[in-house]
């Protein structure tokens, strides 16, 4: 993406004309997306918040130091009730501009007064503010018993699927995503170098393309083949992979390929995202009908969660495995029973009696 070329704007001194105050205004903007592009910020994410200050100046067709929380209230009400936008685009939008406001503030406030006459306010304040991108409806998992249920009779219908590469694809692809918590764009860019096996007692799986945190770029991260993972990755590669074609050997072959050629090197392209969330959503139509429309592959991650926590993974090991940056984040996939508490509470008493027997002994 390329950025305007900006003065500084340490020597603004009143505005003589419109066209002044006009490029003024573009100048902060820019200088925000270098900053952004300073701390690592991706060309695509510098670019969206840079549309949505421009999004919020158009709808409200003031300068940007002129907007204030009634322009935000305004804003935002559009966005959800006639836009229709979903909950998390709209929270990430206001997100958006709190961090540009913030900006300027911080940097340019005295500069805004000299060259407009007015104090910048932060239009996005405690009351407008969305507490967390992801406030709105939990994604409570199914249960142990539901999900063993699902996966119990999807392997045992493989033999007999039409299709039955992009079924066990499809498989796998969600077996990732409920036993090691991995992202659905981190699936599929994994390549077949990325299954390292000689790492650790079950093998790891190199994450090259995790989520970075504002939009910062990707994040890598080793994640350990647990829970049976190893054995379906042999699987996987012994049993299936080659039946795919012949590049079942090259290391940067994706290890999820899709069915069509490339046209020019006649090997497999990669598996896309639609076709593996239609996979899963085939699957819990025929085999978990109540969870139609609801159960998906980011579902299955706070499932992967609230399973490894409920058998005992602590949660800093949890956070690692799903590549979280704050612990935080990790506590709102834990989703517990309702008896939770009831039996941390019964265990807890045993361990305080088995100790005081063991005292008086």
């Amino acid at each position: 993406m390329a950025l305007a070329v900006v003065r500084s704007l340490g020597s603004v001194r009143g505005a003589r004309s419109e066209q002044e105050l006009e490029d003024f205004e573009q100048e902060l903007v820019d200088q925000f997306s270098l900053a952004g592009a300073a701390v690592g910020s991706t060309d695509t994410y510098v670019a969206a918040e840079r549309s949505v200050v421009f999004e919020f100046l158009r709808f409200t067709g003031r300068p940007l130091w002129a907007a204030g929380p009634e322009d935000a209230d305004r804003f935002l009400r559009y966005l959800r009730q006639e836009r229709r936008q979903a909950k998390s685009t709209v929270t990430g939008k206001a997100l958006a501009l709190a961090r540009f406001y913030e900006f300027v503030t911080t940097r340019y406030v005295g500069d805004v007064h000299a060259m407009t006459g007015h104090v910048i306010v932060q239009p996005i304040d405690e009351f407008n503010r969305p507490s967390s991108c992801d406030y709105g409806a939990l994604r409570v998992p199914p249960s142990q018993e539901e999900t063993e249920r699902l996966f119990a009779a999807w392997r045992l219908a493989l033999p007999e699927s039409r299709k039955f590469l992009p079924a066990a694809r499809d498989y796998l692809a969600a077996s990732l995503w409920r036993r090691v918590g991995l992202r659905i764009n981190e699936t599929v860019m994994l390549d077949i170098r990325d299954w390292r096996p000689d790492l650790g007692e079950h093998g790891k799986l190199h994450v090259r393309f995790g989520k970075g945190s504002r939009g910062r770029g990707p994040r890598t991260r080793l994640v350990p083949a647990i829970d049976s993972v190893d054995a379906l990755i042999h699987w996987w590669l012994t049993d299936v992979r080659h039946q795919f074609g012949d590049d079942w050997a090259t290391p940067d072959a994706p290890l999820l390929p899709s069915e069509r050629r490339d046209r020019e090197t006649h090997r497999c392209l990669r598996a896309g995202t639609d076709a593996l969330r239609s996979g899963l959503a085939q699957a819990v139509g025929c085999w978990l009908p109540s969870w139609r429309g609801q159960l998906t592959p980011h579902r299955l991650r706070h499932f992967c969660a609230s399973n490894l926590y409920a058998r005992g993974v602590d949660l800093k090991a949890v956070q690692e495995l799903l590549g979280h940056q704050w612990l935080s984040t990790t506590t709102r996939y834990i989703h517990v029973h309702d008896d939770h508490i009831e039996q941390s509470w019964a265990q807890a008493n045993e361990r305080v009696t088995a100790r005081l027997l063991g005292d008086q002994g």
